[in-house]
Protein backbone atom coordinates (compact mmCIF):
# COMPACT_ATOMS: atom_id res chain seq x y z
CA UNK A 1 0.00 0.00 0.00
CA UNK A 2 1.52 3.29 -1.07
CA UNK A 3 1.44 6.55 0.86
CA UNK A 4 -1.97 8.08 1.38
CA UNK A 5 -3.59 4.65 1.16
CA UNK A 6 -2.89 4.23 -2.58
CA UNK A 7 -2.21 0.69 -3.69
CA UNK A 8 0.84 0.23 -5.91
CA UNK A 9 1.50 -2.68 -8.22
CA UNK A 10 4.86 -4.21 -9.05
CA UNK A 11 5.34 -5.45 -12.64
CA UNK A 12 8.19 -7.66 -13.79
CA UNK A 13 8.64 -7.99 -17.57
CA UNK A 14 11.38 -7.60 -20.15
CA UNK A 15 9.90 -4.41 -21.60
CA UNK A 16 6.54 -2.75 -21.36
CA UNK A 17 5.30 0.75 -22.20
CA UNK A 18 2.46 2.26 -20.22
CA UNK A 19 0.37 5.29 -21.07
CA UNK A 20 -2.06 6.93 -18.69
CA UNK A 21 -3.78 9.99 -20.07
CA UNK A 22 -1.20 11.97 -22.04
CA UNK A 23 1.94 10.52 -20.43
CA UNK A 24 3.81 7.47 -21.71
CA UNK A 25 6.55 5.53 -19.89
CA UNK A 26 8.70 2.56 -20.87
CA UNK A 27 9.91 0.25 -18.11
CA UNK A 28 12.53 -2.49 -18.06
CA UNK A 29 12.79 -5.16 -15.39
CA UNK A 30 10.75 -4.48 -12.26
CA UNK A 31 8.80 -1.34 -11.51
CA UNK A 32 5.86 -0.12 -9.46
CA UNK A 33 3.02 2.17 -10.44
CA UNK A 34 -0.22 3.38 -8.82
CA UNK A 35 -3.17 1.00 -8.75
CA UNK A 36 -5.31 2.43 -11.56
CA UNK A 37 -6.15 1.69 -15.20
CA UNK A 38 -3.35 1.78 -17.78
CA UNK A 39 -2.95 1.13 -21.48
CA UNK A 40 0.01 -1.03 -22.47
CA UNK A 41 1.63 -1.46 -25.90
CA UNK A 42 3.88 -4.49 -26.22
CA UNK A 43 4.69 -7.39 -28.59
CA UNK A 44 2.69 -10.06 -26.77
CA UNK A 45 0.00 -12.25 -28.23
CA UNK A 46 -3.67 -11.78 -27.35
CA UNK A 47 -4.85 -13.51 -24.16
CA UNK A 48 -1.38 -13.19 -22.65
CA UNK A 49 -1.14 -12.58 -18.95
CA UNK A 50 0.85 -10.09 -16.93
CA UNK A 51 2.02 -11.12 -13.49
CA UNK A 52 1.26 -8.21 -11.19
CA UNK A 53 2.22 -8.14 -7.55
CA UNK A 54 0.96 -5.60 -5.01
CA UNK A 55 4.11 -3.93 -3.67
CA UNK A 56 5.21 -4.43 -0.05
CA UNK A 57 3.11 -7.53 0.40
CA UNK A 58 4.25 -10.60 2.37
CA UNK A 59 6.08 -13.48 0.74
CA UNK A 60 4.00 -15.94 -1.31
CA UNK A 61 1.05 -13.59 -1.86
CA UNK A 62 1.52 -12.99 -5.60
CA UNK A 63 -1.82 -12.63 -7.41
CA UNK A 64 -2.17 -12.82 -11.18
CA UNK A 65 -4.10 -10.25 -13.17
CA UNK A 66 -5.49 -10.71 -16.64
CA UNK A 67 -4.40 -8.61 -19.61
CA UNK A 68 -7.55 -7.85 -21.59
CA UNK A 69 -7.14 -6.93 -25.29
CA UNK A 70 -9.02 -3.87 -26.55
CA UNK A 71 -7.31 -3.24 -29.91
CA UNK A 72 -4.84 -5.14 -32.06
CA UNK A 73 -2.12 -3.92 -34.46
CA UNK A 74 0.27 -5.65 -36.87
CA UNK A 75 3.45 -5.56 -34.79
CA UNK A 76 1.99 -4.96 -31.37
CA UNK A 77 -1.36 -4.38 -29.83
CA UNK A 78 -2.78 -2.01 -27.32
CA UNK A 79 -4.39 -3.59 -24.29
CA UNK A 80 -6.21 -2.29 -21.29
CA UNK A 81 -4.88 -3.66 -18.00
CA UNK A 82 -7.77 -4.43 -15.70
CA UNK A 83 -6.32 -4.51 -12.22
CA UNK A 84 -8.69 -7.24 -11.11
CA UNK A 85 -7.79 -10.90 -10.55
CA UNK A 86 -7.40 -13.22 -13.52
CA UNK A 87 -10.17 -15.44 -12.14
CA UNK A 88 -12.33 -12.47 -11.13
CA UNK A 89 -12.33 -13.94 -7.62
CA UNK A 90 -8.75 -14.48 -6.49
CA UNK A 91 -9.69 -13.45 -2.98
CA UNK A 92 -13.40 -14.10 -3.14
CA UNK A 93 -14.16 -10.49 -4.06
CA UNK A 94 -17.53 -9.10 -3.10
CA UNK A 95 -20.04 -7.47 -5.34
CA UNK A 96 -22.23 -4.48 -4.60
CA UNK A 97 -23.04 -3.85 -0.94
CA UNK A 98 -20.47 -6.47 0.02
CA UNK A 99 -22.53 -9.38 -1.30
CA UNK A 100 -20.62 -11.95 -3.40
CA UNK A 101 -21.95 -12.03 -6.95
CA UNK A 102 -22.20 -14.77 -9.57
CA UNK A 103 -23.42 -13.74 -13.01
CA UNK A 104 -25.13 -10.70 -11.39
CA UNK A 105 -26.80 -12.99 -8.84
CA UNK A 106 -26.01 -13.03 -5.13
CA UNK A 107 -24.22 -16.22 -4.06
CA UNK A 108 -26.18 -17.33 -1.00
CA UNK A 109 -23.48 -19.53 0.52
CA UNK A 110 -21.04 -16.62 0.44
CA UNK A 111 -22.91 -14.77 3.20
CA UNK A 112 -22.97 -15.02 6.96
CA UNK A 113 -26.48 -15.13 8.42
CA UNK A 114 -26.49 -11.42 9.30
CA UNK A 115 -25.58 -10.56 5.70
CA UNK A 116 -28.26 -12.89 4.35
CA UNK A 117 -30.86 -11.33 6.63
CA UNK A 118 -29.99 -7.81 5.44
CA UNK A 119 -30.11 -8.92 1.80
CA UNK A 120 -33.51 -10.56 2.25
CA UNK A 121 -34.83 -7.40 3.93
CA UNK A 122 -33.44 -5.27 1.10
CA UNK A 123 -35.85 -7.12 -1.20
CA UNK A 124 -38.83 -6.35 1.03
CA UNK A 125 -39.10 -9.62 2.97
CA UNK A 126 -39.18 -10.23 6.71
CA UNK A 127 -36.16 -11.57 8.70
CA UNK A 128 -38.16 -14.72 9.41
CA UNK A 129 -37.97 -15.58 5.71
CA UNK A 130 -34.17 -15.28 5.91
CA UNK A 131 -34.06 -17.75 8.81
CA UNK A 132 -36.28 -20.22 6.97
CA UNK A 133 -34.03 -19.94 3.90
CA UNK A 134 -30.89 -20.38 6.02
CA UNK A 135 -32.24 -23.57 7.57
CA UNK A 136 -33.04 -25.01 4.16
CA UNK A 137 -29.56 -24.22 2.91
CA UNK A 138 -27.73 -25.68 5.90
CA UNK A 139 -30.10 -27.42 8.31
CA UNK A 140 -33.13 -29.68 8.48
CA UNK A 141 -31.32 -32.26 6.26
CA UNK A 142 -32.37 -30.37 3.12
CA UNK A 143 -29.14 -28.68 1.92
CA UNK A 144 -31.03 -26.98 -0.91
CA UNK A 145 -29.26 -26.56 -4.25
CA UNK A 146 -32.01 -24.71 -6.12
CA UNK A 147 -35.17 -22.71 -5.47
CA UNK A 148 -37.33 -25.76 -6.31
CA UNK A 149 -36.03 -27.43 -3.12
CA UNK A 150 -37.25 -24.61 -0.89
CA UNK A 151 -40.63 -26.12 0.02
CA UNK A 152 -42.51 -24.24 2.69
CA UNK A 153 -41.22 -20.81 1.69
CA UNK A 154 -43.41 -18.01 0.38
CA UNK A 155 -44.08 -18.42 -3.36
CA UNK A 156 -43.09 -14.84 -4.19
CA UNK A 157 -39.97 -15.17 -2.05
CA UNK A 158 -38.94 -18.30 -3.93
CA UNK A 159 -39.49 -16.52 -7.24
CA UNK A 160 -37.30 -13.63 -6.09
CA UNK A 161 -34.56 -16.09 -5.12
CA UNK A 162 -34.67 -17.85 -8.47
CA UNK A 163 -34.21 -14.48 -10.20
CA UNK A 164 -31.61 -12.88 -7.92
CA UNK A 165 -29.75 -15.64 -6.06
CA UNK A 166 -27.28 -18.38 -6.98
CA UNK A 167 -27.29 -21.64 -5.03
CA UNK A 168 -24.38 -23.60 -6.52
CA UNK A 169 -20.72 -22.87 -7.14
CA UNK A 170 -19.48 -26.47 -7.31
CA UNK A 171 -20.27 -29.31 -9.70
CA UNK A 172 -19.49 -32.86 -8.67
CA UNK A 173 -17.12 -34.45 -11.15
CA UNK A 174 -16.32 -37.78 -9.48
CA UNK A 175 -16.22 -39.63 -6.16
CA UNK A 176 -13.32 -42.04 -5.63
CA UNK A 177 -13.48 -44.58 -2.80
CA UNK A 178 -10.31 -45.95 -1.23
CA UNK A 179 -9.96 -49.46 0.17
CA UNK A 180 -10.35 -48.15 3.74
CA UNK A 181 -13.61 -46.35 2.92
CA UNK A 182 -12.12 -42.87 2.55
CA UNK A 183 -13.91 -40.93 -0.17
CA UNK A 184 -12.34 -38.27 -2.37
CA UNK A 185 -14.77 -35.91 -4.09
CA UNK A 186 -13.58 -33.98 -7.14
CA UNK A 187 -15.47 -30.75 -7.75
CA UNK A 188 -15.33 -28.68 -10.91
CA UNK A 189 -15.47 -24.92 -10.41
CA UNK A 190 -17.20 -22.36 -12.62
CA UNK A 191 -13.89 -21.49 -14.32
CA UNK A 192 -13.07 -25.13 -15.09
CA UNK A 193 -10.54 -25.65 -12.30
CA UNK A 194 -10.87 -28.70 -10.07
CA UNK A 195 -10.59 -29.04 -6.30
CA UNK A 196 -10.61 -32.11 -4.08
CA UNK A 197 -12.47 -32.72 -0.82
CA UNK A 198 -11.98 -35.81 1.33
CA UNK A 199 -14.42 -37.55 3.66
CA UNK A 200 -12.74 -39.74 6.27
CA UNK A 201 -15.20 -42.15 7.89
CA UNK A 202 -14.60 -43.61 11.33
CA UNK A 203 -16.21 -46.66 12.92
CA UNK A 204 -16.72 -44.71 16.15
CA UNK A 205 -18.92 -42.22 14.29
CA UNK A 206 -16.36 -39.43 14.14
CA UNK A 207 -16.70 -38.76 10.43
CA UNK A 208 -14.48 -35.93 9.20
CA UNK A 209 -14.63 -33.83 6.05
CA UNK A 210 -11.33 -32.34 4.85
CA UNK A 211 -11.90 -29.07 2.98
CA UNK A 212 -9.77 -27.24 0.43
CA UNK A 213 -9.30 -23.47 0.70
CA UNK A 214 -7.35 -22.78 -2.51
CA UNK A 215 -6.78 -24.25 -5.95
CA UNK A 216 -3.19 -25.38 -5.52
CA UNK A 217 -0.92 -23.78 -2.92
CA UNK A 218 1.79 -21.12 -2.87
CA UNK A 219 3.73 -22.46 0.12
CA UNK A 220 5.83 -24.98 -1.86
CA UNK A 221 6.35 -27.39 1.04
CA UNK A 222 8.75 -29.92 -0.42
CA UNK A 223 6.92 -33.01 0.86
CA UNK A 224 3.47 -31.94 -0.39
CA UNK A 225 2.02 -32.95 -3.76
CA UNK A 226 -0.40 -30.01 -3.76
CA UNK A 227 2.56 -27.68 -3.39
CA UNK A 228 3.89 -28.82 -6.76
CA UNK A 229 0.90 -27.09 -8.39
CA UNK A 230 1.70 -23.59 -7.22
CA UNK A 231 -1.25 -21.33 -6.48
CA UNK A 232 -4.00 -21.02 -9.10
CA UNK A 233 -6.39 -18.96 -7.01
CA UNK A 234 -8.20 -18.66 -3.68
CA UNK A 235 -11.57 -20.27 -3.19
CA UNK A 236 -14.49 -18.01 -2.41
CA UNK A 237 -16.42 -18.39 0.83
CA UNK A 238 -19.24 -20.18 -0.99
CA UNK A 239 -16.83 -22.61 -2.69
CA UNK A 240 -15.42 -23.53 0.73
CA UNK A 241 -18.77 -23.85 2.51
CA UNK A 242 -20.39 -25.82 -0.28
CA UNK A 243 -17.79 -28.58 0.08
CA UNK A 244 -19.12 -29.29 3.57
CA UNK A 245 -22.74 -28.93 2.43
CA UNK A 246 -22.30 -31.38 -0.44
CA UNK A 247 -20.39 -33.84 1.74
CA UNK A 248 -23.42 -33.99 4.02
CA UNK A 249 -25.91 -34.02 1.16
CA UNK A 250 -24.14 -36.72 -0.85
CA UNK A 251 -22.62 -38.98 1.78
CA UNK A 252 -24.40 -38.67 5.15
CA UNK A 253 -26.89 -41.43 4.28
CA UNK A 254 -23.99 -43.73 3.48
CA UNK A 255 -21.46 -43.00 6.23
CA UNK A 256 -23.61 -41.37 8.90
CA UNK A 257 -23.46 -37.86 10.41
CA UNK A 258 -20.38 -35.75 9.65
CA UNK A 259 -19.20 -34.27 12.94
CA UNK A 260 -15.75 -32.84 12.21
CA UNK A 261 -14.25 -30.40 9.71
CA UNK A 262 -10.54 -29.93 9.00
CA UNK A 263 -9.08 -27.32 6.66
CA UNK A 264 -6.26 -29.62 5.58
CA UNK A 265 -7.08 -30.10 1.91
CA UNK A 266 -5.62 -28.14 -0.99
CA UNK A 267 -4.09 -24.79 -0.11
CA UNK A 268 -2.88 -22.76 2.87
CA UNK A 269 -6.09 -21.69 4.68
CA UNK A 270 -4.62 -18.59 6.33
CA UNK A 271 -3.34 -17.39 2.94
CA UNK A 272 -7.06 -17.01 2.18
CA UNK A 273 -7.99 -15.81 5.65
CA UNK A 274 -10.90 -13.50 4.79
CA UNK A 275 -12.89 -16.24 3.09
CA UNK A 276 -11.85 -18.91 5.59
CA UNK A 277 -12.98 -16.80 8.56
CA UNK A 278 -16.35 -16.24 6.88
CA UNK A 279 -16.62 -19.93 6.04
CA UNK A 280 -15.94 -21.13 9.60
CA UNK A 281 -18.56 -18.70 10.93
CA UNK A 282 -21.10 -20.28 8.58
CA UNK A 283 -20.00 -23.80 9.48
CA UNK A 284 -20.48 -23.29 13.23
CA UNK A 285 -23.74 -21.30 13.05
CA UNK A 286 -26.20 -22.96 15.45
CA UNK A 287 -29.16 -22.50 13.09
CA UNK A 288 -27.35 -24.07 10.16
CA UNK A 289 -24.58 -26.64 9.77
CA UNK A 290 -23.95 -26.37 13.54
CA UNK A 291 -20.47 -27.87 13.73
CA UNK A 292 -18.90 -27.42 17.15
CA UNK A 293 -16.05 -24.84 17.06
CA UNK A 294 -13.91 -27.41 18.86
CA UNK A 295 -14.47 -29.79 15.94
CA UNK A 296 -13.54 -27.34 13.18
CA UNK A 297 -9.77 -27.24 12.76
CA UNK A 298 -7.91 -24.79 10.54
CA UNK A 299 -4.35 -25.78 9.62
CA UNK A 300 -1.50 -23.44 8.74
CA UNK A 301 2.13 -23.74 7.68
CA UNK A 302 2.88 -20.75 9.91
CA UNK A 303 1.78 -17.38 8.49
CA UNK A 304 2.30 -15.47 11.73
CA UNK A 305 0.24 -12.28 11.16
CA UNK A 306 -2.74 -14.25 9.88
CA UNK A 307 -2.30 -16.81 12.67
CA UNK A 308 -2.57 -14.05 15.28
CA UNK A 309 -5.71 -12.73 13.63
CA UNK A 310 -7.28 -16.17 13.49
CA UNK A 311 -6.67 -16.81 17.19
CA UNK A 312 -8.20 -13.45 18.09
CA UNK A 313 -11.27 -13.67 15.84
CA UNK A 314 -12.21 -17.35 15.89
CA UNK A 315 -12.89 -19.97 18.56
CA UNK A 316 -12.21 -22.81 16.15
CA UNK A 317 -9.22 -25.08 16.62
CA UNK A 318 -5.81 -24.33 15.12
CA UNK A 319 -3.29 -26.82 13.75
CA UNK A 320 0.27 -25.74 12.92
CA UNK A 321 2.43 -27.79 10.56
CA UNK A 322 5.78 -27.86 12.35
CA UNK A 323 7.61 -30.78 10.68
CA UNK A 324 11.14 -29.84 11.76
CA UNK A 325 13.05 -28.88 14.89
CA UNK A 326 15.70 -26.59 13.36
CA UNK A 327 15.39 -23.54 11.14
CA UNK A 328 17.80 -25.05 8.62
CA UNK A 329 15.65 -28.11 7.99
CA UNK A 330 12.33 -26.28 8.20
CA UNK A 331 13.46 -23.55 5.78
CA UNK A 332 14.35 -26.30 3.32
CA UNK A 333 11.17 -28.38 3.53
CA UNK A 334 8.86 -25.42 4.33
CA UNK A 335 10.08 -22.20 2.67
CA UNK A 336 7.63 -20.08 4.70
CA UNK A 337 10.07 -20.57 7.60
CA UNK A 338 12.46 -18.17 5.87
CA UNK A 339 10.00 -15.38 6.60
CA UNK A 340 8.48 -16.65 9.86
CA UNK A 341 11.08 -18.80 11.62
CA UNK A 342 10.57 -21.20 14.50
CA UNK A 343 11.39 -18.66 17.19
CA UNK A 344 8.89 -16.13 15.82
CA UNK A 345 6.19 -18.74 15.17
CA UNK A 346 6.42 -20.48 18.54
CA UNK A 347 6.91 -17.21 20.44
CA UNK A 348 3.72 -15.86 18.88
CA UNK A 349 1.80 -18.96 19.92
CA UNK A 350 3.06 -18.70 23.52
CA UNK A 351 1.96 -15.09 23.69
CA UNK A 352 -1.42 -15.47 22.00
CA UNK A 353 -2.51 -18.62 23.83
CA UNK A 354 -2.10 -16.96 27.23
CA UNK A 355 -5.44 -15.24 26.70
CA UNK A 356 -7.32 -18.31 25.36
CA UNK A 357 -8.75 -20.41 28.19
CA UNK A 358 -8.45 -24.20 27.87
CA UNK A 359 -7.23 -23.88 24.27
CA UNK A 360 -4.61 -26.21 22.83
CA UNK A 361 -2.92 -25.88 19.47
CA UNK A 362 -2.31 -29.05 17.46
CA UNK A 363 1.23 -29.40 16.11
CA UNK A 364 1.38 -31.57 13.00
CA UNK A 365 4.66 -33.36 12.39
CA UNK A 366 5.13 -35.31 9.14
CA UNK A 367 7.75 -38.00 9.70
CA UNK A 368 10.37 -38.00 6.93
CA UNK A 369 12.90 -40.83 7.04
CA UNK A 370 16.40 -39.62 7.91
CA UNK A 371 15.34 -35.95 7.87
CA UNK A 372 13.36 -35.11 11.02
CA UNK A 373 12.82 -38.41 12.84
CA UNK A 374 15.93 -38.87 15.03
CA UNK A 375 16.05 -39.16 18.80
CA UNK A 376 17.78 -35.77 18.83
CA UNK A 377 14.82 -34.32 16.90
CA UNK A 378 12.40 -35.75 19.45
CA UNK A 379 14.30 -34.15 22.33
CA UNK A 380 14.52 -30.82 20.49
CA UNK A 381 10.79 -30.94 19.82
CA UNK A 382 10.11 -31.33 23.54
CA UNK A 383 12.11 -28.17 24.22
CA UNK A 384 10.48 -26.23 21.38
CA UNK A 385 6.92 -26.70 22.61
CA UNK A 386 7.62 -25.90 26.26
CA UNK A 387 5.13 -23.37 27.57
CA UNK A 388 2.66 -23.89 24.70
CA UNK A 389 -0.61 -25.70 25.51
CA UNK A 390 -0.56 -28.28 22.75
CA UNK A 391 -1.00 -31.74 21.35
CA UNK A 392 1.46 -33.24 18.88
CA UNK A 393 0.19 -35.27 15.94
CA UNK A 394 2.77 -37.52 14.28
CA UNK A 395 1.84 -38.15 10.64
CA UNK A 396 3.14 -40.80 8.28
CA UNK A 397 4.54 -39.30 5.08
CA UNK A 398 2.42 -40.31 2.11
CA UNK A 399 4.58 -40.86 -1.00
CA UNK A 400 3.71 -39.36 -4.38
CA UNK A 401 5.33 -39.08 -7.78
CA UNK A 402 8.37 -36.84 -7.96
CA UNK A 403 9.05 -36.92 -4.24
CA UNK A 404 12.46 -38.00 -2.97
CA UNK A 405 11.30 -38.36 0.66
CA UNK A 406 10.46 -41.70 2.24
CA UNK A 407 8.16 -42.45 5.19
CA UNK A 408 9.71 -43.23 8.57
CA UNK A 409 9.27 -46.85 9.57
CA UNK A 410 6.49 -47.48 12.07
CA UNK A 411 8.88 -48.80 14.74
CA UNK A 412 10.85 -45.57 14.67
CA UNK A 413 7.69 -43.46 14.79
CA UNK A 414 6.63 -45.34 17.93
CA UNK A 415 10.07 -44.75 19.47
CA UNK A 416 9.76 -41.04 18.64
CA UNK A 417 6.27 -40.97 20.14
CA UNK A 418 7.40 -42.69 23.35
CA UNK A 419 10.17 -40.14 23.91
CA UNK A 420 7.63 -37.32 23.65
CA UNK A 421 5.09 -39.09 25.88
CA UNK A 422 7.66 -39.82 28.59
CA UNK A 423 8.44 -36.10 28.69
CA UNK A 424 4.78 -35.34 29.39
CA UNK A 425 3.69 -34.33 25.89
CA UNK A 426 0.22 -35.23 24.64
CA UNK A 427 1.08 -37.09 21.45
CA UNK A 428 -1.03 -38.80 18.79
CA UNK A 429 -0.10 -40.97 15.82
CA UNK A 430 -2.18 -40.53 12.67
CA UNK A 431 -2.18 -43.42 10.24
CA UNK A 432 -2.61 -42.83 6.52
CA UNK A 433 -6.14 -42.87 5.16
CA UNK A 434 -7.08 -43.09 1.50
CA UNK A 435 -3.55 -43.21 0.10
CA UNK A 436 -4.44 -45.80 -2.56
CA UNK A 437 -6.66 -43.10 -4.17
CA UNK A 438 -4.22 -40.23 -3.54
CA UNK A 439 -6.60 -38.95 -0.85
CA UNK A 440 -4.19 -38.95 2.08
CA UNK A 441 -2.48 -35.99 3.71
CA UNK A 442 -0.26 -34.17 1.21
CA UNK A 443 -1.51 -36.09 -1.84
CA UNK A 444 -4.31 -33.89 -3.18
CA UNK A 445 -4.30 -32.04 -6.49
CA UNK A 446 -2.83 -32.52 -9.92
CA UNK A 447 0.31 -30.57 -10.87
CA UNK A 448 0.51 -29.36 -14.46
CA UNK A 449 3.47 -29.06 -16.79
CA UNK A 450 4.78 -26.02 -14.92
CA UNK A 451 5.51 -26.93 -11.32
CA UNK A 452 6.90 -25.20 -8.26
CA UNK A 453 10.69 -25.62 -7.92
CA UNK A 454 12.36 -28.26 -5.80
CA UNK A 455 14.77 -26.59 -3.40
CA UNK A 456 18.42 -27.34 -2.77
CA UNK A 457 18.93 -30.24 -0.37
CA UNK A 458 21.22 -29.41 2.58
CA UNK A 459 24.50 -31.29 2.23
CA UNK A 460 24.00 -33.43 5.36
CA UNK A 461 20.82 -34.96 3.90
CA UNK A 462 21.97 -35.60 0.33
CA UNK A 463 23.33 -39.07 1.06
CA UNK A 464 20.17 -40.05 2.97
CA UNK A 465 17.86 -39.00 0.14
CA UNK A 466 20.03 -40.51 -2.58
CA UNK A 467 19.97 -43.82 -0.72
CA UNK A 468 16.18 -43.64 -0.48
CA UNK A 469 15.65 -43.14 -4.23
Amino acid sequence: MGRGGRLSVCVRMRRIRFSNGGSTSTFLGTTTFPFTNYTASHPLKPKSFLKLRPSRTPLFTTPHYRLVTTAQHSSSYTSHILLTPQTNNLSGGDGQNGYPLKDSKVVLKGMRYTDLEKWVQSHGYRPAQALMLWKRLYGDNIWAQCSEELEGLNKDFRKMLSEHAGFKTLNLKEILTASDGTKKMLFKLEDGLVIETVLIPCERGRNTVCLSSQVGCAMNCQFCYTGRMGLKRNLSTSEIVEQAVLARRLLSSEVGPISNVVFMGMGEPLHNIENVLKAVDILVDEQGLHFSPRKVTVSTSGLVPQLKRFLRESNCALAVSLNATTDEVRSWIMPINRKFNLNLLLGTLREELQSKHKYKVLFEYVMLAGVNDSVVDAKRLIDLVQGIPCKINLITFNPHSGSFFKPTKKEKILEFRNILAEAGCVVLFRCSRGDDQMAACGQLGKPGEIQAPMLRVPSQFQAVLEAAV
